[in-house]
């Protein structure tokens, strides 16, 4: 008997989670590379930490693992063309000099997120296709007007949060 699911029925099981769209970004000799990615959660308060799923294909993957330190830009829903945008176009390319700007940890950061993480990495797990990154939080920065209103990806498609009457 197998007890295994299907990588189909998983697939398209993992739709029915709504998840924050996030860049998750890095510079290697002043050329900046990065990713969209929806498996990224908070790990610990105490140190503050991420954890980010980081498909091993990815060409933003080594070079993560390389200078090891990114940052996580969680995109409000008016920053669609930035998902666009990194979901079309290959390497550099895909960051506008328009909305990127070093952070302090010189990774680039995007203009008008809803959150920034600066990370160092702190540790990599093997999960099969893809990386678990462990990421120790240097810098956080909110951007309380956009903060109730990110973009989500589900059900395969773009979304944006909706505050519910209590």
């Amino acid at each position: 008997m197998n007890d295994q699911v299907s990588s189909d029925v998983f697939r398209h099981a993992m739709t029915c989670f709504a998840s924050g769209i996030t860049a998750v970004t890095t510079y290697e000799d002043r050329v900046p590379s990065g990713l969209i990615a929806t498996s990224v959660c908070s790990l610990s308060a105490d140190p503050a930490t991420i954890l980010v799923c980081v498909n091993k294909t990815a060409s933003a993957h080594d070079v993560i693992l390389r200078t090891r330190r990114f940052a996580v830009n969680l995109l409000s829903a008016e920053q669609l063309a930035v998902a666009k945008r990194f979901t079309s176009l290959r390497g550099p390319e895909r960051f506008d000099p328009v909305n990127w700007q070093a952070g302090e940890l010189d990774v680039p950061t995007l203009t008008g997120a809803v959150v920034v993480f600066e990370c160092q990495l702190a540790k990599v797990h093997d999960g099969f296709t893809h990386s678990i990154i462990v990421g120790q939080i240097t810098r956080a920065t909110v951007n309380d007007e956009g903060a109730a209103d990110c973009l989500l990806w589900h059900h395969r498609d773009f979304a944006r949060t909706v505050q519910q009457a209590a």
